[in-house]
Formats: C-alpha cells, sequence, structure tokens
C-alpha cells in the first residue's frame, strides 16, 4: 500500500456539517455500496468480535476519553430528574420530551467540548450531529433503530479521529454502549416514547436491535448459558448485570405483559437456535436485511466526511483519517455485497 506524499498527509482534515442524502428508496443503492455502509458494518462487526467472552462487569482497558462520554451520558441522565414528565391526557408522547431534547441541543457542543482533547474539537460540528439524533424525536417523542444507529455512528466517528483508541473496543461496548441503554430506557419509559416504525411482535424489539447482536456475541462460548436459557427467568435475574443480552430480555419482561413467546414470538424463536453463535450470525444478517435495507431508517442517516456516500473503492493510498479500529469485515479490494432483504 502506497502512502500520501508528506506535503498531503500534512493537511488537516476538513471536517463537515453532516446531511441527510438518501431521499428516495431509489438512494439506497447509494447507501449499499458507501464508504458509510461498509465502515458502519465493519466497526458493529470489529465490536462484535472484541467483546466475545466479556461480560459487563469485566475489567477491560479504557482510555480517558471512555470515562469522559460516560460522564456526559450521566449528565444528560441527570436532566430527566431536572424535567418530570408532564401531566397530560395522552398516554403516549410525554411533551416534556421536547424541553430534554431542546437542553441536548443546547448543550451537547459544550458538553463534548469536555469529552474530547482541545486538538479534536475541531471535529464536533461533524460529530455533534449523530449526537443530537440519538436519543428519539422531539417532534414525534418517538426512538427506534435509527436513533440508536445514530449513536452507533457517533461511537464509530470517536475511533476515526482517534478519540477512542484501538485498545477501547471492549469498553465502547460494555461501558460507554451499555450506559446509553441504560439512558434510553428511562427516556422511553419516563417520557412515554413511542416506538419508531415497530414492528410489533415480530421484531425483535420495540426499540433496539444492536444490543441483541453485541449481547449474543458476548455469549458464544458460555460454559452454562446457552440460547434456550434466557426464557429461564431465574437465569435472566442472575446475569441481566453481566450480559447484554439478558439485560433486553429483563427489560421486555418488565414493560411487556402476557406470555413472552406470545408478546416477543422473533425472540421465543431465536430461543430455539442451536447456539450462541449461529444467533450471532443470523442476527447481524436479519440486522442487514431489516435495518440496513430500510429506506424509512435509511433516510434519516447523516453522512458526512467521516462517514461519506462515495461509493467503496479499493484504497491505492492511506486515508487522511483512518479508523482506529481493525477487525472491519471487508477486504478493501474486494468488498462483499450487501445482504438483501429477505
Amino acid at each position: 500500500m502506497s502512502t500520501q506524499t508528506e506535503e498531503t498527509s500534512s493537511k488537516p482534515h476538513e471536517f463537515v456539517v453532516p446531511k441527510k442524502c438518501v431521499k428516495t428508496p431509489g438512494d439506497l443503492p447509494l447507501w449499499q455500496k458507501s464508504e458509510a455502509y461498509y465502515e458502519y458494518l465493519g466497526f458493529i462487526l470489529a465490536l462484535n468480535g472484541a467483546v466475545q467472552g466479556n461480560a459487563l462487569d469485566g475489567q477491560c482497558p479504557q482510555s480517558p476519553v471512555i470515562n469522559n462520554v460516560i460522564q456526559m451520558l450521566n449528565k444528560f441522565d441527570e436532566w430527566i430528574k431536572e424535567i418530570p414528565p408532564t401531566e397530560q391526557p395522552q398516554r403516549f408522547g410525554n411533551k416534556s420530551f421536547r424541553t430534554w431534547h431542546e437542553r441536548l441541543e443546547q448543550n451537547a457542543v459544550e458538553e463534548l467540548k469536555q469529552v474530547l482533547p482541545e486538538d479534536l474539537h475541531r471535529a464536533i460540528p461533524e460529530i455533534v450531529q449523530y449526537l443530537y439524533e440519538s436519543f428519539g424525536n422531539p417532534t414525534r417523542i418517538d426512538y427506534g433503530t435509527g436513533h440508536e444507529m445514530a449513536f452507533l455512528m457517533f461511537l464509530c466517528c470517536m475511533f476515526k479521529i482517534h478519540a477512542f483508541e484501538e485498545s477501547d473496543k471492549i469498553a465502547v461496548v460494555t461501558k460507554v454502549f451499555n450506559r446509553y441503554l441504560e439512558l434510553v430506557r428511562r427516556l422511553q419509559l419516563i417520557y412515554r416514547m413511542e416506538p419508531a416504525g415497530s414492528h410489533g411482535v415480530w421484531s425483535l424489539d420495540d426499540y433496539q436491535f444492536v444490543p441483541f447482536i453485541w449481547g449474543s456475541g458476548q455469549l458464544i462460548g458460555h460454559p452454562r448459558i446457552e440460547p434456550r436459557h434466557f426464557v429461564d427467568q431465574g437465569i435472566v435475574e442472575s446475569y441481566s448485570k453481566k450480559y447484554m443480552f439478558l439485560g433486553c430480555i429483563e427489560f421486555i419482561s418488565q414493560v411487556k405483559i402476557g406470555p413472552f413467546a406470545e408478546h416477543s414470538n422473533q425472540l421465543w424463536n431465536v430461543s430455539a437456535v442451536s447456539s450462541w453463535s449461529k444467533v450471532n450470525s443470523g442476527l447481524i444478517k436479519m440486522y442487514q436485511a431489516e435495518v440496513l435495507a430500510k429506506f424509512p431508517v435509511i433516510q434519516h442517516v447523516f453522512f458526512g466526511s467521516l462517514l461519506p456516500l462515495t461509493p467503496m473503492v479499493p484504497k491505492c493510498s492511506k486515508p487522511i483519517v483512518e479508523p482506529n479500529y481493525k477487525g472491519a469485515p471487508v477486504d478493501n479490494n474486494q468488498p462483499p455485497p450487501p445482504a438483501s432483504p429477505q
């Protein structure tokens, strides 16, 4: 692989304010062949591999920025206490969420200045847009996999600008993303947020998807817990704080009533799969087909310099901003075709 000239490589990377670019269903192929698609999918798979065998409460390397992001999420959580739900006749969509989100938009830039070292502050106008989108829509007061995806793109960008280090991969899942899950669950409950684009009982969950991927990845090779065990309430109660997948099951069981097989039919079917590795690979394919290939989700995705909509091409030179994580699933010279909807 050849390198750039010294003159080119010394130029600072130009960050941009990202924009929505997928305007019609006909634009989906642009996304599925883009650098952003392969960067994002590579990020999901790289962290999926890193987290195997690692519990949420386990020790792992953490750079200072990891703790900074967690402290930022803690502050966002404190705002919920300061902005209680409004008394209103509607069952769903408490209007106080709009006040919470307005505070997010007013403060996120300053919060990121506290998170990032000063030499990375110039990246904030680009990455803050993903943070704005990470917690739900203030107009509709809903939350779904697109908002989850925005936060994951924020985390991906944090690797790309070298705010996170290579050794942070496990902590990004078990510490940062898990803290994010705790926060958005509180937002969903306190402000009675509607599911965005829910498929009802035929989906894994009304709100999340990736914690099932990374959560099943954690459990690959576990000596005791098999997929059939996650419908066992005793197992869930004992291990929900250690494994993200079981934490998801616990939350679903708290917010839904009736037999599990009825309110979560898709997950009930997953419990019959023979191994966590098969669950994990199946969920990755499902995510590609049911989230990454769906226009209602991708129309809301923002594209900038870090996650561009430009076509994925063989790389003959070193990029200006190179991802600081390894394990991307694609060969730069021969990217595999994206999964088609089943």
